[in-house]
């Protein structure tokens, strides 16, 4: 599987690369999306604003319902987790090292970005910009943080929830469900919006166990038109939750809190991606497609931190240029999205030759101590969560960066007491 880093050429010969072409499909599609949430230009008064130009059409809400594709990259993520923990535990390795090495895939290549958006909105603080400008595109560059929240969520439950199912698979997801439909009845019930935070531990983990299933060959199992049927009985109870039950029908808006739709939502989108291994499959065998994947997928944790910070700068150089800004969501403004997606990529796809060596992990220890791998996770867990909850600002950034450099730091000097007491115990035997 690629996975959300960028320390090496892969070896392709022993996984499912549809998966990775999977998984490189969702963020760039994420890309897309984004792109079209993001209107800069000028007003009628001449003053520069700002503006969600997709949410605005009448066809939006419906195409969330084909456009949401986080389950998807969850049950991928599930998948290449299962089979990241097996491989790890068949070498020795222990859970708190396990931990340690996902964690540092995703707290050392945000460093980065939270120390750039300290600088930008600390000098922006400075300069006379309008607040309410500073405002939007500080909340817009934080837009995808909660993915990290999630996945680190997601990343430390590994190891128990693949104990938990190897010994009782079925169990296992019925308990996770129960937790996704208690919290949601509690959220809608009350009325309290945070009761949902709960849902961040069963949700986001439960469609991760979907692809622990996947890795496991259930999916493959089955024939097609079970898989059919299972896609269209999930999609059918999708439309019937969100047309009587309490959640909204924009997809995007059950995003966070994480809600029961999206677990349905995954299961067919897992359902479907198993029916289409065959062409993917042949598709992949193209040695272009390969490498466009590899291009993409060994950079992909650079492309989905960095792609909104580079559309607002890219946007924001665009009003500097007489009539290089269209009016958002003008004719003219959807005609040239194409064009800024491919600068987006370019962009990106060259700060990631910058940032590879900030990023790369190095050759991962199999065991660590737990105190130091704890207090890692909750300094790399803290920034993006409160991103997500509060939305970026100079002061998240700064507070960020000090607590993502704290988690980097312990992360990849902590070793085991026992281990560096071996080590020390056989130097001086040596000796």
């Amino acid at each position: 599987m690629v996975t959300l880093s960028s320390d090496a050429t892969p070896d392709v010969s022993r996984r499912d690369l549809t998966l990775d072409l999977a998984r490189v499909a969702a963020v760039v599609f994420v890309v897309v999306v984004h792109l079209l949430q993001v209107g800069v230009g000028y007003g009628p008064d001449g003053g520069v604003v700002t503006s969600r130009p997709a949410e605005s059409q009448p066809w939006f809400a419906a195409a969330t319902w084909f456009g949401q594709i986080m389950p998807l990259f969850f049950v991928v993520g599930g998948f290449a987790s299962a089979a990241g923990w097996s491989s790890w535990t068949a070498k020795g390795g222990d859970a708190a090292g396990f931990v340690r090495s996902r964690v540092l895939r995703l707290a050392q290549p945000a460093l980065p970005l939270f120390v750039f958006l300290a600088v930008v909105l600390g000098v922006a603080s400075l300069l006379p910009i309008d607040p309410a400008i500073v405002d939007a595109a500080a909340l817009g560059a934080g837009m995808p943080l909660w993915f990290l929240a999630a996945y680190l969520l997601c990343q430390a439950g590994v190891p128990l929830l693949a104990r938990l199912h190897a010994v009782a698979p079925r169990r296992t997801l019925l308990a996770l469900t129960a937790g996704v439909v208690l919290v949601d009845a509690a959220r809608y019930s009350t009325g309290i919006e945070q009761v949902g935070l709960l849902n961040l531990l069963f949700v986001w983990p439960l469609v991760q166990q979907i692809g622990f299933w996947y890795h496991d060959g259930w999916f493959d199992r089955r024939r097609p038109s079970v898989l059919v049927a299972i896609a269209v009985a999930a999609s059918a109870v999708l439309a019937g939750l969100l047309a009587w039950g309490p959640w909204a029908p924009d997809l995007l808006a059950d995003l966070n809190p994480p809600t029961l739709p999206l677990v349905v939502l995954g299961v067919a989108q897992a359902c479907v991606l198993r029916l289409v291994k065959s062409p993917l499959t042949r598709l992949m065998r193209t040695r272009v497609l390969r490498t466009v994947v590899w291009l993409v997928g060994s950079r992909l944790m650079t492309v989905y931190l960095w792609h909104l910070p580079v559309i607002l700068v890219l946007s924001g150089l665009l009003l500097l240029i007489p009539g290089a800004a269209p009016a958002p969501a003008s004719e003219t403004w959807w005609v040239t999205r194409p064009l800024l997606f491919v600068a987006t990529f370019a962009v990106v796809l060259a700060l990631s030759v910058l940032l590879v060596r900030v990023e790369r992990i190095g050759r991962p220890r199999r065991t660590a101590a737990t105190g130091p791998v704890a207090v890692g996770w909750i300094c790399a867990f803290a920034p993006p969560f409160a991103v997500m909850e509060w939305g970026m600002s100079a002061a998240f950034a700064v507070g960020g960066a000090l607590l993502l450099a704290a988690s980097v730091g312990l992360l990849r000097w902590s070793k085991r007491t026992d281990e560096a007491e071996g080590t020390a115990t056989g130097e001086a035997r040596g000796r």
